[in-house]
């Protein structure tokens, strides 16, 4: 299936909401574009307009990082998309929304974290104790997109080994290649998302939960890449014999 192919109920939510605007038909490499100078103005200007300079470079990363993992999103589709994959794992990768549910959670967790656990302090840090409104609100709103990619590449992860088990006899050495890939990366997406943990020196909860959220994804999308390395050498073997 071609990106011209693609139908709603077959897509990850942040292909469908690019491709749903009305009127507007962006490139996937302008609406990343748009996505990274929409919210790193709003940074710039927020810490200008509000003297909130200290959370320029923290903000900064975790924009990269949300940018970052819309190209990567792009990239894992356009690899699984251009194979001969089985119907029932592209629809549970693209069409099931699972990521989306994923992503609620970590964002509920972080935001209660923040806002209970930590007593603000971390919030208090960045962008001071009486922050303005609109700062709260671009706060939460770069705050979900990162914990959208988060969800995102959990289920990628799951699907990922599930698929490499399930179809392992089924995929030519073209399709394992594309597939492995893909998988690796997602662990690469995965890896750079620990830009943000120097900005948590004294967030061990959420360090903590960072680091094992990268060393979740790198095991479990690891175990597929190993199976599917292990059908490229099946496949060759029996090719020289």
């Amino acid at each position: 299936m071609t990106d011209d192919e693609i139908e709603f109920g077959e897509t990850w939510v942040y292909e469908s909401i690019v491709a749903a605007l009305p009127g507007i038909d962006l490139s996937r490499p302008v609406a990343i574009i748009i996505q990274l100078g929409l919210f790193e103005a709003g940074v710039v200007l927020s810490a200008w307009y509000y003297d909130l300079w200290s959370a320029v470079v923290a903000g900064t990363a975790a924009v990269l990082v949300a940018a970052i993992g819309s190209i990567e999103m792009l990239r894992i589709s356009t690899l699984v998309r251009g194979q001969a994959i089985p119907e029932t794992y592209r629809r549970l990768l693209f069409g099931s929304s699972v990521e989306v549910v994923l992503g609620v959670l970590a964002f509920v967790a972080v935001v209660t974290h923040l806002f209970v656990f930590d007593d603000f302090r971390l919030v208090t840090r960045l962008i001071g104790s009486h922050p303005p409104v609109v700062v709260v609100y671009l706060l939460l709103l770069i705050l979900w997109d990162v914990c959208y990619r988060v969800g995102t590449g959990w289920w990628t992860s799951v699907t990922a080994l599930w698929r490499s088990w399930q179809y392992y006899t089924q995929f030519d050495a073209r399709t394992a290649r594309a597939l492995r890939r893909a998988d690796v990366e997602n662990v690469t997406f995965g890896v750079l998302q620990l830009l943000l943990l120097p900005f948590l020196p004294r967030q061990p909860v959420l360090a903590a939960a960072l680091v094992a959220h990268v060393a979740a994804v790198a095991v479990v999308t690891g175990a597929s890449i190993l199976l599917l390395t292990r059908r490229i050498t099946e496949i060759e073997d029996t090719i020289s014999i």
